[in-house]
């Protein structure tokens, strides 16, 4: 499609920022909704460059579509632990929100529309290699709205809508607004600081796994695409398939190579246990786009970036979302900053 201007919802999130940045290196110009829970500084390195709009996607304002030819939608409650802290809002920003924001598309003749739905739908099914056709049964709130929100763009698409469905895996890697509440992070941080990593159940469980700057990248692939190749279309989007041992094993490989070891340790498997796998076949095919960076490339990005001798600073509660909403809630309830 020719270059416009991409309106990104969470444009200021772990994915939004990274997004933004090569959006701008090829010649788009961006919008940004976002509520801002994280502060206008993961955006920095673009701020001046951005048309930045503070809102909530459950009350877009019509400011937000003006001159608008495509719509990357990342905003979300995101992951788990979040969505079940609050599964209201979860279900207002992830399913409701995501549906009107397509029909509102759909009214003002915006066709493209790339939605970060989630790897976590396939969460429940029987082990395997699981492709787009797979019939998915959601077990979490987060993944039920990610699920419902698929289902109404897909229908949107018969209205003149272009959605296209983008299953990441879970995320890792570096990026201005940097999360330690997935899995590769979080085991790079407590490495850190503990110089040990517990694998429940021996970390014999499976997850696809996709660095935040294939994120993006596959993003912009789907954006740049024909029409008939992803329009309203589901894509599953990793680079590779790993055992949660295999991450743990990487994390400490990578510190001892800088001198720190980490131990391994096994402990109980968690009650709910989630294990599944998936192909990324398709995506290839539609879009010509092979995600290119590994977890051991994603580590190392990481450990260049963060402040790996600092503590204090890799123990901030805005690294964990669960951890910074709570604050702003709680500063919320008491009349400060956060309110």
């Amino acid at each position: 499609m020719a270059k416009t201007t991409v309106l990104v919802t969470g444009g200021a999130g772990f994915t939004g920022c990274v997004l933004a940045e090569r959006l701008l290196d090829r010649g788009y110009a961006v919008r940004i909704l976002d509520r801002l829970w994280w502060g206008e500084e993961p955006l920095g390195a673009v701020r001046d460059r951005v048309d930045l709009i503070v809102g909530d996607v459950r009350d877009v304002p019509e400011t937000a579509f003006e001159g608008v030819g495509a719509v990357v939608h990342l905003a979300a409650l995101s992951n788990d632990p979040t969505a079940e802290h609050d599964p209201t809002a979860n279900w207002e920003i992830g399913a409701v929100a995501t549906e009107e924001l397509g029909r509102a598309c759909v009214e003002r003749g915006i066709g493209r529309f790339v939605f970060a739905s989630s790897a976590s739908v396939y969460d429940g099914l029987e082990d395997g290699l699981h492709d787009e056709t797979a019939s998915v049964t959601p077990v979490g709130v987060y993944a039920k709205a990610k699920k419902y929100a698929e289902d109404r763009l897909l229908e949107a698409g018969r209205d003149g809508l272009e959605p296209v469905i983008l299953r990441n895996g879970t995320l890792y890697g570096y990026s201005p607004r940097m999360r330690f509440d997935l899995v590769v992070n979080t085991f790079l941080r407590d490495a850190l600081l503990h110089g040990k990593l517990l694998l429940h159940g021996g970390g014999w469980m499976s997850r696809p796994l996709l660095d935040v700057r294939d994120a993006a990248e596959s993003i912009i692939s789907v954006l740049e695409a024909p029409a008939e190749a992803v329009g309203s279309e589901i894509f599953n989007v990793l680079h590779s398939n790993h055992q949660i041992r295999e991450l743990a094993m990487d994390v400490a490989g990578s510190l001892r190579m800088v001198g720190r070891e980490v131990e391994l340790v096994e402990v109980p498997a968690p009650a709910i246990n989630r294990t599944y796998a998936l192909s990324n076949v398709k995506l290839t095919e539609r879009s010509g786009f092979v995600p290119t960076h590994s977890v051991l490339d994603g580590i190392t990005h990481m450990m260049e970036n963060i402040p790996i001798d600092d503590p204090e600073a890799l123990q901030d509660p805005r690294y964990v979302n669960l951890q910074w909403l709570q604050q702003l809630e709680a500063s919320a309830r008491g009349g400060g900053a956060g309110s």
